[in-house]
């Protein structure tokens, strides 16, 4: 897990240079792979939307969807690959560690934003997701596993387990892999070249709210 929980200009800075080694241009393959199996249902949140993947998805499928992302540029990003799709799709600025009061759910989706977080904005995340959840509702997490090779934060099982406790019920912890982009930054140290794609160890864990 991270040290420290990265500043939001840091992604600002990302976003808006256009490289961001988890802006693949298409829904993450295991994303995908959840609804294909029903595990999405009712009014569902895209906590750390990013470019808007998940949420102009599931949006074209149907479902009532809200992206939500602390970075002003992410959700500029979304709301422009949503228009030029012709989803109609919603995104709001928000910091999921600070939901309280907002609009209630039934499943929320977390594309590789559990994993960015230090331990304490971990505990402030958790609880506000179970702020904003009804009794029943499910979140899918997809987080890069301390199985990989250093492409981004990892995180073990035991984070995941550990970090839902009161209130909650870890259902599964799946093995699975997250796709990226790589960069600059881990080009050497993944052996690949910038720009290729790569699938990385992950884990996928379903948390029922109690």
């Amino acid at each position: 897990m991270p040290e420290t929980t990265p500043p939001k200009s840091l992604f600002d800075d990302v976003y808006a240079g256009g490289a961001a080694p988890w802006v693949i241009g298409e829904p993450q393959p295991a994303v995908v792979d959840l609804e294909r199996r029903g595990a999405i249902s009712g009014a569902v949140l895209d906590a750390g939307c990013g470019a808007g993947e998940h949420t102009i998805l599931l949006t074209g499928l149907g479902y009532d969807v809200l992206g939500v992302d602390f970075s002003a540029r992410a959700v500029e990003l979304a709301r422009a690959n949503a228009a030029a799709r012709g989803v109609n799709a919603r995104f709001e600025v928000a910091d999921a560690t600070r939901l309280d009061g907002g609009p209630r759910f039934d499943t929320v989706v977390d594309s590789a934003l559990f994993h960015v977080f230090d331990d304490i904005d971990r505990r402030r995340y958790v609880d506000s997701l179970a702020s904003v959840c009804r009794p029943g509702a499910v979140v899918h997490i997809l987080a890069l596993s301390d199985a990989g090779r250093g492409f981004g934060p990892q995180v073990s099982e035991a984070d995941i387990r550990t970090a839902f406790t009161d209130g909650w019920r870890v259902e599964s912890v799946e093995t699975t892999t997250y796709r990226g982009v790589v960069g600059p930054a881990h080009a050497d140290a993944l052996g690949l070249p910038v720009g290729a794609r790569v699938d990385e160890p992950a884990w996928l864990a379903r948390v029922r709210r109690s």
